[in-house]
């Protein structure tokens, strides 16, 4: 006779359920879904494209995430009564099913119960994020190209969109930076402790003698902010550039110049956009991520609570986060918690959550210290 008893689980289950269902607190994400159909009903919505784009995007991740808790309480009524049948039934196929369920059910509402740490003033928002290569030469490039894969890989797993909005290319291996868009409910929370230097240690495949190469690579993130705009910078302020986007090796992709720089003088903040298909769209989406930028150096110099912004980050010893290991040991560990994996191919392919929820654990503990 089949012995399955996961009553204990799943009551565990349950009761943390429970937990997160009473922070979301679905009553009020079921009025603020019902408030933005009534907007983005409105006949005349797209009158102001900006304003509309605004209510779409706020009722798409409220809908995200009401979906996510009612689809996870379903998956935990189901994965009861899948326990039920395959005891009656001595099913020992239905058993091992039950099993696996159960483990992917924890892990699921381990990540929701994570997120509901989240309660920064803009953890909720949507994230931008620049990589960019620093010391260790080729190595280094190719580093940060392999960052990139790994978040956008992260952002497929989940299901989240994302959008790469500007890509400087090495002139040997990788890239020297990229900026792109998680657009996802809690994506700048989320990520935000994922800011920092992150090292790699391998064999260079780029050098002789077998030589061990340390390289490094600053990751950024801010929140999209859709008050940005509120943020005034004079014209005086900011020298625009514009040049031809590339690609791979230096070769244009484009026949006209439609990649913007913009540097802002008096703090030295640069933007660069060139994925958008004209210079004006361009220079609107550098522009957005320049006033976001300002926005919080100006909330960090009022509150204080900063010495630096992440886009100060030096990509060297002095402010690593993570450490990589290609070589020897073949580690993936973070410097502030102590998380680690052995298996640093997985985590270049994306499977970030752990480190991710370490992190958001990790900086709960040092706030309320």
């Amino acid at each position: 006779m089949l012995e399955l008893d996961m009553s204990a689980d799943i009551q565990a289950l349950r009761s943390t359920f429970s937990d997160i269902k009473a922070v979301v607190d679905v009553d009020a994400l079921e009025k603020e879904i019902a408030r933005l159909n009534d907007e983005a009903a409105a006949p005349d919505l797209w009158d102001d494209v900006e304003n509309a784009q605004k209510v779409t995007s706020a009722l798409s991740h409220r809908q995200h995430e009401l979906k996510r808790i009612t689809e996870l309480e379903k998956r935990i009524d189901d994965l009861e009564v899948l326990v039920e049948l395959a005891v009656e039934m001595d099913d020992e196929e239905s058993a091992e099913e039950a099993r696996h369920e159960l483990a992917e059910l924890e892990d699921v509402v381990n990540q929701l119960e994570v997120q509901t740490l989240l309660d920064g003033e803009y953890d909720e928002r949507s994230a931008v994020v620049t990589i960019r290569s620093g010391a260790g030469g080729d190595d280094a490039t190719d580093f940060a190209e392999m960052l990139l894969r790994m978040y956008l890989r992260w952002a497929e797993r989940h299901g989240y969109k994302t959008k790469v909005m500007d890509t400087s290319y090495a002139e040997g291996a990788g890239i020297k930076s990229a900026t792109f868009e998680i657009d996802a409910p809690y994506a700048y929370g989320t990520l935000s402790v994922e800011a920092g230097t992150h090292r790699l240690a391998r064999i260079s495949p780029f050098g002789g003698a077998d030589k061990r190469q340390t390289s490094f690579a600053a990751v950024e993130v801010i929140p999209v902010m859709e008050e940005a705009q509120e943020v005034d910078i004079p014209e005086n302020d900011i020298r625009v550039d514009v040049f031809r986007s590339s690609g791979p090796g230096g070769q244009s992709v484009n026949t006209t110049d439609s990649a913007v720089r913009l540097t802002h003088l008096p703090t030295g903040i640069v933007v660069s956009m060139q994925n958008e298909k004209s210079q004006i769209q361009n220079r609107a989406a550098a522009m957005r991520v320049l006033q976001t930028r300002l926005m919080l150096l100006q909330k960090e110099e009022e509150a204080a609570k900063k010495k630096e912004l992440a886009g100060t980050i030096t990509a060297s010893w002095g402010d690593q986060m993570r450490s990589y290991f290609l070589y020897g040991q073949q580690l993936v560990k973070d410097l502030r918690t102590g998380h680690e994996v052995g298996n640093p191919a997985t985590v270049f392919d994306g499977d970030l959550d752990g480190f991710i929820a370490a992190g958001i654990r990790w900086r709960k503990r040092k706030d309320d210290d």
